[in-house]
């Protein structure tokens, strides 16, 4: 991605902070940016294209992130939690702490269905790698990496879009890790 494209990108979040996302436009975005709208178009086609990518490079960045804190981590819980937290607990409290949280919510939802299925993907395959370890424990329990690593994305990212509060969103989390544990043998 190149310098305009992450200038873009930094505008389009500031102004979808700003607006919300079904009100900020194009041209909103191309006046924060400080380019002009045929700039902005030859760089992304719409909001949606500006949100896809948004999403692929949150992603890129929180994945990056847990590979290199993930080295410095031992035992299955600390390693869920770390995952957990840059996974889910980032974006809740990011998107919290915006005054139009839902509108942002709601698009990200209607615009992004593809990309939040990657993503969903890519997290599995980091919460696999964390529990692979325990792969004998966890088959004798019932079930293996894979599905517990699909159970353990899906429950979070639940959790994340239900919860009241911070509160509840980390007493589920806590649950999830807990009943982990318990998969792998470590309760």
């Amino acid at each position: 991605m190149n310098e305009r494209e992450k200038n873009i990108l930094s505008a389009a979040e500031r102004v979808f902070v700003r607006f919300g996302y079904k009100r900020a436009s194009m041209s909103d975005v191309a006046e924060e940016a400080g380019i002009s709208r045929q700039t902005l178009y030859k760089a992304f086609r719409s909001k949606e294209d500006i949100l896809k990518t948004h999403i692929v490079v949150y992603t890129d960045v929180a994945l990056a992130e847990i590979e290199k804190g993930l080295n410095k981590i031992e035992g299955l819980s600390e390693r869920l939690r770390f995952v957990l937290d840059k996974m889910v607990v980032v974006g809740f409290d990011m998107v919290r702490a915006t005054p139009n949280a839902q509108d942002i919510i709601d698009g990200v939802n209607s615009a992004t269905k593809e990309e939040l299925e990657v993503t969903a993907i890519r997290f599995q395959a980091v919460i696999k790698d964390v529990l692979d370890p325990y792969e004998t424990a966890l088959r004798d329990a019932g079930t293996n990496p894979e599905d517990l690593a699909e159970y353990i994305q899906r429950s979070a990212r639940a959790a994340k879009d239900f919860a009241k509060d911070k509160q509840q969103l980390m007493q589920h989390l806590r649950m999830i890790v807990l009943l982990s544990e318990r998969a792998a043998g470590l309760r």
